[in-house]
């Protein structure tokens, strides 16, 4: 081929290119041309023979690299391709079958090898040892290996380690595959297999059983896989056999069939006695193991076999281990045995086999509805619902289920829900209901009619009906049905199933709903965070406000006019204009219908005085005032004012009516409404701003409650004043001064209710709430005026700051309030507004006045912190952010230190009074006080705040020497806990400078007197020697040391153990726990002896001066107390030396 040469094509276009170019440049030089062009052809021909040259050396390169890779894959070992990527594991299993059958004994030495070596032991076994080697022998050398280390730990890489897992189990599954026509019943090889796998599941070593059973549960899987091929056979055989059979012709083909399927059975029972075997070797034992996670894979792996194979394990001999395990410690556990319960009852066909199952162990899955963790809570509601699918629980037993409807975790509360409308609304789990037919509407009104019956078991709380709306939300679609509930309030012969408390209910449904519908959260979140939505949901939520409107636009007046006259009803149906889009009442040309709404909102605003209408009804009508749109907006605000002009008529004349001696109830009513309305609103007072004044001068006997609400009106209206002060740019002396005189009237209203001494009433409607909004108009009237916020302004002279005599007075009403007993307050929980007249709000006021610097914290501040450990949880909570809020802002050691003293003087009050367990108790309180405040000083705030615990500590020191030895005992209750948050220098020079104190001092001529202060001094020089030694155990020295000294103890010495013949799992839990104290206990011993005993005795040679001078004096002053603890036992380790 060398000696013709061909010119390919390529090469020739190419050429013919070239001769075009150059008969362009020069036409006349044809010799030249054809020179060129034979250059060309030769060069073509080299270029192509250097091709065909290169492709040779290519596919023999890459036959060599074939054959190499093929030589690698035959040389690798088994583990290798286990520990791969698990592409070659089906490759490598053929061919390890092809070698078992030529050499059992080599092939059967490298699958046990690989097993070992699975398990993390380097451990070979030659072929010719196999039939002479005994299993316990191996193993017991195998868990000396693991005794000694010489194992590899898989688990280092929890990603390595679940890829190694599941190409350990397509191993197996696909050596068992392939052995099904030979190997797998030589009886030979995977009984061998098993006894290593069995013995090596009950070994001690984790790594061990875990390998094991993972390899064991895997094998029981494949056979099943294999049996149910083999049933499949088998039923095949038997319907050939019966047809030939039915022919009464005998001949070979029915000697063929009946040998086949004798074959076929012994294969079948071959495979289930090895699934009996490993069961009985190596579930039932591991199915209690200490690892959670063996545990779990046992659990899992029955689920699956009883699914799959249920006509040897679905019975009881099996079934019983998932219900015993339902009961394990372990969540995941729990979890994975509710979970396997719940595919086996999805399975109709395997519910009768389940009745005695189910008859013992399902109040127990009805008690994991409740369990402690809420994945296993939500899996067992799901278990319940599949026992009511085959109606396996009598109703009776769901009423604790039923509970969960309020329980707090969301997830289960919404899981309870879907129960809860698939048994109970939907009836789906009833066969016999007989399902309505019709339209949506019926169905709809059907299941609307059952969740009425629901919710008329939390009537009495409106808020748990919430909770249980939002349960069941999402899964029926009859509350989406709007027009479905209109018809049925608006009905003019309701039926006899609905009475009142249902159309409240119904009422309460459709408001819920209906913010359901439009995004908006109807009970509380956990994280109290602001939802996030998306555009497709926002689009949702916008798509639902139009239906809502649209539903509504034409009966919503009808609805109005039906349920005005009832306070319960009127007050949801009323807010949900709120969620509608009042646009659409202007483009569907519905004007009519919105004045009517408008209309009848203001009437229902004066048909009521409570507290939830009058605040759904202002909030309603500002809503159309703002929202709407055009001529509809204008009605709207018309509508505000002419309500705005009633009410203050309605006023006039019900003061004019108390002045004239009348009662104060229209009074009472009209004043809520004045304030409901100017919480969100401005009101002009100023026509009757004096009359109230008036009203409270002169009449004082009249109702705590009127005089409360006088006194808030007054507020807001001074409030509002302020506010329009602040956002005019140009103010008149004249308007100042009308605000300064409405202030100082308001001012004077509220202390002469400070000066009057407070009675606690009795009659619980009314009771101490005239307290409670006197301290909190009046905080929030010292913060609205404070001098400061306008000091060096044009607006001077508002500013206003109470005298100190009038902080007192404040104080001590605040501190009755804040004494009233928890259960008191829980009494009133139905009272209106008490949100706003509790313990919490006072508490909130007092720190409000604080933290803004409103009046002078010097006296109020150690005040309210002084009585923490008096106030409940609320109340703390807001201290502590009181302390967290001052800290901020600068130095408070100051008040910390008054704090102290005053929670002390209260202890010394009490302390020559005959009741000691009084002035036991409040020394208590002042410890803990202590101790809550000092605990605020940890970590890196130790560093920062460290000057301010130094002056804490210094103020603390003088004033418990200022009366010694009366008030020592600050010293050891409260000065210590400080002392314990500074470093040992500082700690050191405090201890002397304590020590000079009594340098002068008889301190025998009272002992008892003085033991505070000597415990004190011990407790110090304590402190100080564990500082010093830890100090100098981080040190270079300390490094090097840590080396040094006895010999560390062997992490063996329980193995003896390990080999007993009846070990378990159970013991290798004692073991590992006894190996993990015995370290802990190890590494303590070494600390203690090795390195702190060099350190302590460098530490205490620092004070052995000290210490020295101090045994002087006291020898010198007075008598050692025998009940208190000697020096020397301080420093246990160096009173050899100090002797």
């Amino acid at each position: 081929m060398e000696d013709e040469p061909v010119v390919p094509e390529p090469a020739t276009r190419r050429s013919k290119r070239a001769r075009a170019q150059v008969r362009t440049a020069d036409f006349t030089r044809t010799d030249k041309i054809e020179d060129e062009l034979e250059e060309e052809r030769e060069e073509s021909s080299d270029d192509l023979q250097e091709n065909r040259r290169k492709a040779k050396r290519n596919k023999a390169t890459e036959g060599a690299s074939t054959s190499a890779a093929a030589a690698r894959k035959a040389d690798s070992s088994l583990i290798d391709v286990v520990k791969g990527e698990g592409k070659e594991i089906p490759d490598v299993v053929k061919r390890w079958v092809e070698h078992y059958d030529k050499n059992q004994k080599s092939a059967t030495a490298d699958l046990l090898s690989m097993l070992f070596e699975a398990c993390g032991a380097k451990y070979c076994l030659q072929e010719e040892d196999i039939d002479m080697t005994d299993v316990d022998d191996v193993v017991v050398a195998l868990v000396n290996m693991a005794r000694r280390g010489e194992i590899e730990d898989y688990q280092s890489s929890k990603r390595g380690f679940k890829n190694f897992k599941d190409n350990l189990i397509y191993f197996w599954d696909n050596l068992v595959s392939e052995c099904q026509s030979g190997p797998l019943f030589d009886q030979s090889l995977f009984d061998r297999c098993l006894d290593y796998i069995i013995a090596l599941s009950c070994t001690p070593p984790r790594c061990y059983r875990q390998i094991a059973s993972l390899m064991g549960l895997q094998l029981v899987t494949s056979f099943i896989n294999v049996a149910k091929v083999l049933g499949a056979q088998r039923e095949t055989t038997q319907r050939q056999l019966n047809a030939e059979k039915k022919k009464k012709i005998e001949g070979p083909r029915v000697e063929s069939l009946t040998k086949r399927l004798s074959m076929t059975h012994e294969k079948i029972t071959t495979m289930e006695e090895m699934m009996r075997k490993i069961f009985t070797g190596l579930f039932v034992h591991r199915y209690r193991d200490i690892d959670p996670d063996i545990r779990m894979s046992c659990i899992e792996s029955l689920g699956v076999w009883v699914l799959s194979y249920p006509s040897l394990f679905l019975q009881d001999l099996y079934l019983k281990y998932l219900g015993w395990t339902l009961n394990d410690k372990s969540a995941g556990v729990r979890k994975t045995s509710v979970l396997a319960l719940q595919t086996l009852y999805e399975v109709d066909d395997n519910v009768p086999s389940l009745n005695l199952f189910t008859e013992r162990f399902y109040k127990r899955m009805l008690e994991l509805a409740d369990d402690i963790d809420i994945s296993v809570s939500v899996c067992a509601i799901g278990l319940v619902k599949q026992l009511l699918r085959h109606q396996l629980v009598p109703d009776d037993q769901l009423s604790s289920l039923y509970d969960l409807l309020i329980d707090d975790p969301p997830d289960v509360r919404r899981a309870i829900g879907a129960l809860v409308y698939d048994h109970l609304i939907a009836q789906k789990f009833n066969k016999s209901q007989s399902h309505s037919t019709g339209s949506n509407s019926d169905s709809s009104e059907v299941h609307i009619i059952r969740m009425l019956q629901i919710l008329k078991e939390f009537s009495t709380d409106p808020i748990l009906s919430l909770y249980v709306i939002d349960d069941v939300w999402d899964y029926m679609g009859g509350m989406k049905d709007w027009k479905c509930i209109i018809q049925m309030l608006l009905a003019d012969n309701p039926s006899a199933e609905l009475d009142d408390v249902d159309a409240t209910n119904l009422i309460r449904l459709l408001f819920a709903s209906t913010r359901k519908a439009v995004g908006e959260r109807i009970v509380p979140a956990t994280d109290n965070r602001n939802p996030h939505h998306t555009k497709a949901q926002k689009e949702i939520f916008e798509n639902n406000k139009r239906d809502v409107t649209v539903s509504m636009m034409k009966t919503y007046p009808q609805l109005l006019r039906k349920f005005m006259p009832y306070k319960d009803k009127v007050s949801p149906l009323v807010e949900i204009i709120v969620h509608m889009n009042l646009e659409l009442y202007s483009l569907k040309r519905q004007e009519q219908n919105f004045k009517a709404i408008l209309k009848l909102m203001r009437e229902a605003f004066f048909k009521h005085g409570e507290k939830d209408a009058l605040r759904s009804c202002v909030k309603a009508i500002k809503f159309c005032a703002t929202d709407s749109q055009g001529e509809l907006q204008d009605f709207a605000q018309n509508q505000i004012n002419e309500l705005e002009e009633e009410l203050i008529g309605k006023l006039k004349s019900a003061i004019k009516d108390v002045v004239n001696g009348g009662d104060e109830y229209l009074l009472l009513v009209n004043l809520k409404r004045l304030y409901e309305f100017q919480l969100s609103h401005r009101v002009p007072l100023e026509s009757i701003y004096q009359d109230l004044v008036h009203v409270l001068k002169s009449f004082r006997t009249i109702d705590d409650e009127v005089i409360a609400f006088l006194l808030l009106n007054m507020f807001f209206h001074v409030s509002w004043c302020l506010q329009s002060v602040l956002s005019s740019e140009t103010v008149s002396e004249a308007l100042l001064s009308s605000l300064v005189e409405k202030r100082d009237a308001l001012l004077e209203q509220l202390e002469y209710f400070l000066d009057k001494p407070l009675k606690l009433h009795g009659d619980i409607r009314c009771k101490n709430q005239l307290a409670y909004r006197v301290c909190g108009i009046l905080a929030d009237t010292w913060c609205l005026f404070k001098r400061i916020r306008f000091a060096s302004t044009n607006l001077e002279m508002l500013g206003y700051s109470p005298d100190e005599s009038i902080v007192k007075k404040y104080w001590k009403m605040c501190e009755q309030l804040l004494n009233v007993s928890d259960d008191a307050e829980e009494d009133e929980g139905n009272r209106e507004y008490v949100e706003e007249t509790n313990a919490d709000a006072v508490m909130f006021a007092l720190a409000k006045l604080v933290a803004t610097d409103s009046v002078p914290k010097e006296h109020l501040a150690p005040e309210i912190i002084s009585h923490l450990e008096k106030y409940g949880t609320s109340v703390s909570e807001t201290v502590k952010h009181l302390v967290t809020s001052l800290k901020k802002k600068g130095d408070i050691s100051s008040i910390l230190v008054e704090t102290l003293k005053m929670a002390y003087q209260r202890y010394l009050v009490a302390l020559p009074g005959n009741d000691k367990s009084l002035s036991s108790k409040l020394f208590q309180e002042c410890k803990s006080l202590a101790a809550r405040l000092s605990g605020s000083y940890v970590g890196v705030a130790r560093t920062k705040y460290k000057a301010e615990i130094m002056n804490i500590v210094k103020e603390g020191i003088s004033y418990a020497f200022s009366h010694a030895p009366k008030q020592l005992s600050f010293l050891d209750g409260v000065v210590l806990h400080f002392v314990s948050k500074l470093p040992a220098p500082d700690i050191l020079d405090i201890m002397r400078g304590v020590e000079r104190r009594t340098e002068n001092v008889k301190t025998d001529q009272d002992p008892s007197g003085w033991r505070p202060y000597y415990a004190f001094l011990d407790t110090l020089r304590e402190k100080y020697l564990k500082n010093e030694a830890v100090k100098v155990a981080d040190g270079k020295e300390g490094t090097s040391v840590r080396r040094r000294g006895r010999p560390r103890k062997k992490q063996d010495l329980q193995g003896k153990r390990l080999f007993d013949e009846q070990s378990s799992s159970e013991e290798d839990d004692s073991i590992s726990g006894s190996d993990q104290d015995a370290t802990v206990e190890e590494k303590q011993e070494d600390d203690e002896e090795n390195v702190p005993l060099i350190h302590s005795l460098k530490a205490s040679s620092k004070l052995r001066s000290l210490k020295v001078s101090k045994e002087d004096k006291r020898d010198q002053t007075r008598t050692v107390d025998a009940g208190r603890r000697p020096t020397e036992e301080l420093t246990p380790k160096t009173s050899g030396a100090s002797s």
